[in-house]
C-alpha cells in the first residue's frame, strides 16, 4: 500500500467518535476555547519538588508561576518577569540576588485557605525553595537545588538527616531571606552566573503555599494549588487530566517581543498582542500511548493539537518537512523543529555485569555502543527525525558544538568485536553467545515499555547486538514504574530522554555528576574527575575558558560510557485552524495561556 493510500486509510477510519463530537458541540454552544491533545506518557503527579517527568512538568508550569519566565515568541530566548516586578538586583560577584515580586498576585481558591484570599508572599518562595532540601520530600531534583549552593541550606537538611527530627521550615537562613513582604533576597556560597534559570523554572520553582502541603500531606501531588493562570479542575491517573481557568488570576495581558526579522513572530503577536490571559478556558490532556491512536485522535478531531507527531507517519504527513497537501485543505497544519534534547540509553554503574570503571567494564560499554547503528535507527526506527548525537550536550545550549565528533556516533562492529575479545568476552562454551571474562553467562537485561515506538528501537537494538554475541532481554513495563525502579538502582539498561531545562549546557550534564546518583543521575556514574569539572562550570561565567571545561567534560562522558547517547530529535507539532498562536518553546514548558483556540462551529469537525 503506497504511503498517500495509508493516509487516506487513516483518515477514513478516522470517523468522529459519539463521544468527541458531543463534547465538541458542548463548547461550541458554550463559546468555550478549549486545547485538547494527549501525552504520550503518563504522568507521575504534579507536586513540583516530587516531579521530574516533563509531563507532570509540563502541568505544574501552568499551574505554579516562578518569579521569571521566557518570552513566549523570543528567539533567541529571553528571560521576562512573571511574578517579578522587574529582573533581579544582582551583586558583582553573582552572589546576592535580590527580586522584587507583584504585590496584589493571589493563590487559586481551596478549602486549605478556609475561605480566605490568599495573596503570594516572600515567604511563599522560600518555602517551595526549602522543600526540596526536606529529606522527607525525597526531591529527585534536590541535586540541582543544592548545586545552588545556597547559604545554610544543605546545614538545614543535614541536621534533619542527623537528628531524624522534622525538618524546621521555620529556622531562618542566610540564603534565602524575605526583606519585606514582597521581597525575596537570595545568598550564595559560590558565584552563580546563571541563577536565573533557576528563578526562572515556572515548572519546579513555583511558589507553593504552606498550607496547601499541610492540609493534604501526603496527597499533596493531587492537589497542586498555584497562582498560575490555570487550576487543576479534573485528573484520572494516567487517563485524563483537566485543567480549567483560574477566576482569581490577576489582569495580565498578552504580550511577546519576536525578533524584527520574524515574520511568522509578528504576525503571531499583532493577533493577539494585548488580550488578556489565559486565551482559553481549559485544557483536556489524555494519556495514549500507542502511536497510531494517538494520531487518529488528532485526525478524527477528539484533539486540536498534536504534540511530537508520530516517526511512523512523519513522511505521510510533512513530506520533505511541509504539511502533505490533503491536511492542509483539512485546515491543519504542522511544524518542525530540532528540539533541545537528547535520547540515551542508561547502563546502571553500579550493576555487576554492566557497571564498574576498570578496564574490561569500560570496554564492554565502548563495544555495546559502537555495535549501535545510529544512523539506521535514525532513519528507520525514528524516519529520519534527529541528528546523531556526539555528546550529552544539547543544541542550542552553551557548549554545544556542532563541529565537536566523537566515538559516540561511530557504528562499528568490527571495532566492538575486537574489543570484546581482548577483554575477555568471548563465546567460551560454543552456545553463540559471549559469556564473561570469568566464564559466567553475560546476559543482560533492558527495561522497556509496552508501545508501537519501544518494540521498534528494541528490535534494533536486539539485531545489533545479536552481531556482536551479546545476548540482551527486554522486560516491558508501563514508563512511571521504570522511572521509580530506575531512581531505586533495580534497572540494568533504561532508554530515556532529556529536555534541556534551560540555555546552559550544564544542566545536561547532571546527568554524569557524582553528587545526583539516583536522582537526575540515573546511571549513577561517580567520576571524580568529572565531577570535578561539573564543580568548575557551575563557577565560571560564559567564555573560552568555560568552553574548554565543557570539552573536558564531553571526552570524560564518551570515554566512560556511563550512557550510549542516540540523537537529537527533530519534532512535528501538528494543529487545526483553531488553534492559533503556537510555538514550540525552546526549553520551557509554559504556553497554553499564549495560544488561542477558536470554537468550532456547529456542524464543523474539530
Amino acid at each position: 500500500m503506497k504511503r498517500r493510500d495509508t493516509l487516506a486509510l487513516g483518515a477514513a477510519l478516522a470517523l468522529p467518535s459519539a463521544g468527541a463530537a458531543a463534547a465538541a458541540a458542548k463548547a461550541a454552544a458554550s463559546g468555550q476555547r478549549v486545547l485538547r491533545y494527549a501525552f504520550q506518557i503518563a504522568e507521575t503527579g504534579f507536586d513540583p519538588a516530587q516531579i521530574s517527568d516533563i509531563y507532570s512538568r509540563t502541568v505544574t508550569a501552568h499551574i505554579f508561576e516562578a518569579f521569571y519566565t521566557y518570552d513566549h515568541l523570543a528567539r533567541p530566548p529571553k528571560v521576562v518577569p512573571a511574578v517579578a516586578v522587574a529582573l533581579p538586583e544582582i551583586s558583582a560577584d553573582f552572589r546576592v540576588w535580590t527580586v522584587k515580586i507583584l504585590p496584589g498576585v493571589y493563590f487559586a481558591d481551596d478549602p486549605a485557605f478556609k475561605g480566605a484570599r490568599r495573596e503570594l508572599v516572600a515567604e511563599d518562595f522560600i518555602y517551595a525553595y526549602k522543600r526540596f532540601a526536606d529529606p522527607a520530600t525525597k526531591s529527585p531534583v534536590w541535586a540541582t537545588m543544592e548545586d545552588n549552593r545556597f547559604i545554610g541550606l544543605n546545614a538545614l537538611r543535614k541536621r534533619a538527616l542527623h537528628s531524624k527530627q522534622p525538618f524546621d521550615y521555620d529556622q531562618p537562613i542566610e540564603g534565602m531571606r524575605a526583606l519585606d513582604r514582597y521581597t525575596v533576597q537570595f545568598k550564595l556560597e559560590e558565584p552563580r552566573p546563571r541563577f536565573i534559570e533557576t528563578l526562572a523554572a515556572m515548572d519546579l520553582t513555583g511558589a507553593v503555599a504552606r498550607e496547601v502541603v499541610q492540609f493534604y500531606g501526603d496527597r499533596i501531588s493531587e492537589h497542586p494549588v498555584g497562582t498560575g493562570a490555570f487550576k487543576l479542575g479534573a485528573w484520572r491517573r494516567s487517563s485524563l487530566i483537566v485543567l480549567e481557568r483560574n477566576p482569581g488570576y490577576r489582569e495580565k495581558l498578552w504580550h511577546a517581543e519576536p525578533a524584527p526579522d520574524d515574520a511568522e513572530g509578528r504576525a503571531i503577536a499583532a493577533r493577539l498582542e494585548g488580550r488578556r490571559l489565559p486565551l482559553i478556558d481549559r485544557v483536556e490532556i489524555s494519556v495514549i500511548e500507542e502511536v497510531q491512536p494517538r494520531w487518529l485522535s488528532f485526525l478524527n478531531g477528539q484533539a486540536n493539537f498534536l504534540e511530537r507527531l508520530p516517526a511512523q507517519f512523519v513522511n505521510v504527513a510533512m513530506p520533505g518537512g511541509k504539511t502533505a497537501p490533503n491536511l492542509v485543505k483539512q485546515g491543519l497544519r504542522g511544524q518542525r523543529v530540532l528540539t533541545t534534547d537528547v535520547v540515551m540509553t542508561y547502563f546502571n554503574m553500579e550493576d555487576p555485569v554492566i557497571g564498574g570503571y576498570t578496564p574490561e567494564k569500560v570496554a564492554l560499554r565502548r563495544a555495546m555502543s559502537l555495535a549501535v547503528d545510529l544512523e539506521r535507527e535514525i532513519m528507520v526506527a525514528r524516519r529520519g527525525m534527529g541528528i546523531p548525537a556526539q555528546s550529552p550536550v544539547i543544541p542550542f545550549t552553551s557548549g554545544y558544538d556542532p563541529k565537536f565528533k566523537s566515538e559516540n556516533s561511530e557504528y562499528n562492529p568490527a571495532r566492538a568485536k575486537a574489543l570484546l575479545d581482548i577483554y575477555g568476552y568471548v563465546d567460551k562454551d560454543g552456545d553463540g553467545w559471549r559469556e564473561m571474562p570469568d566464564g559466567s553467562p553475560l546476559v543482560l537485561h533492558a527495561a522497556t515499555q509496552p508501545d508501537q515506538n519501544s518494540r521498534e528501537l528494541n528490535a534494533l537494538w536486539q539485531k545489533n547486538m545479536n552481531a556482536v554475541g551479546i545476548r540482551i532481554e527486554f522486560r516491558p513495563a508501563k514508563w512511571p514504574e521504570n522511572l521509580k525502579a530506575a531512581r531505586a538502582g533495580k534497572l540494568q539498561i533504561w532508554g530515556v530522554a532529556t529536555s534541556a531545562a534551560g540555555g546552559d549546557g550544564q544542566s545536561i550534564l547532571e546527568r554524569y555528576y557524582g553528587p545526583s546518583a539516583g536522582q537526575s543521575n540515573l546511571a549513577r556514574f561517580k567520576l571524580p574527575a568529572f565531577d570535578a569539572v561539573f564543580d568548575k562550570l557551575s563557577l565560571l561565567p560564559d567564555g573560552p575558558e568555560r568552553e574548554a571545561l565543557f570539552l573536558q567534560a564531553k571526552r570524560l562522558a564518551v570515554a566512560y560510557v556511563p550512557y550510549k547517547l542516540h540523537c537529537h530529535r527533530y519534532v512535528v507539532d501538528m494543529m487545526t485552524a483553531q488553534v492559533q498562536g503556537y510555538r514550540r518553546p525552546a526549553y520551557w514548558q509554559e504556553w497554553w495561556h499564549m495560544v488561542d483556540v477558536e470554537p468550532v462551529p456547529p456542524g464543523r469537525s474539530a
